[in-house]
């Protein structure tokens, strides 16, 4: 198995979407020119992404749809259910367990946790929470080698080093802790704080250009009206 850059394995997920849509309109082929045109990645990157998945396009006509959907879902490891276990059964650890998304692209989360006594013993979306004291051995039992966590940020590390302890290979990071671990254990941050700064950042910078831009017009207007005086 080649190892696929970071980048490229958060862009192949928009261009499966993509497919997804382009399958269920009926079309059969699709080039990677018009990949790049929706997604607004240069042509040449969507080439070299798509080459990583080891598919074989047709020379001037493209990649079949549903071979490239099968390439990119293998890839990605889509096709192969994966089992995870979640902590932190939360507002955003209940959402997770409802977001059906999941099991399309391969993740199944069979059990939740949390140390809060009303919640342990619940169903939430049809998953089981069970309390704390149960995930190690729960862990070793059913072989679960993926990890979610949704807990508090003080109770981050903690829950982090239970969950490699007790066979956690991967951890799926929703809290703003950087988690120290052992350099084999995959972590994946999903940094909403971050997210959020971009995002409030590009719209401060808006306002500001348009601020701009309208100050330019009403200076305009005003010179035109001055010379028409």
């Amino acid at each position: 198995m080649i190892s696929i850059p970071v980048l490229t394995l958060k862009r192949l997920p928009q261009y499966l979407e993509l497919l997804y849509g382009f399958e269920h309109e009926g079309q059969d082929t699709i080039s990677a020119t018009r990949l790049a045109e929706l997604t607004g990645v240069h042509m040449t990157q969507v080439r070299k992404d798509i080459a990583l998945t080891g598919v074989v396009g047709i020379p001037k006509v493209g990649h079949k749809v549903r071979d490239l959907i099968e390439s990119i879902e293998s890839c990605l490891n889509w096709k192969d259910h994966s089992s995870a276990f979640l902590v932190g059964v939360g507002r955003l650890g209940s959402s997770l367990l409802g977001y059906s998304e999941f099991k399309r692209k391969g993740l199944n989360i069979v059990a939740g946790f949390d140390t809060d006594p009303s919640v342990a013993g619940s169903l939430v979306d049809g998953v089981i929470v069970h309390p704390m004291d149960k995930f190690a051995n729960l862990c070793r039992r059913m072989k679960v080698h993926i990890g979610i966590l949704t807990v508090p940020a003080d109770q981050a590390q903690a829950t982090a080093e239970l969950m490699v302890e007790s066979g956690i290979l991967a951890i799926w990071n929703f809290t703003p802790t950087l988690l120290q671990l052992d350099e084999g254990i995959i972590v994946e941050d999903v940094d909403m704080s971050a997210s959020l700064a971009v995002l409030s950042r590009r719209l401060s910078e808006k306002y500001e250009q348009d601020s701009q831009q309208d100050n330019k017009s009403k200076n305009k207007k005003n010179t035109i009206d001055q010379e028409k005086q």
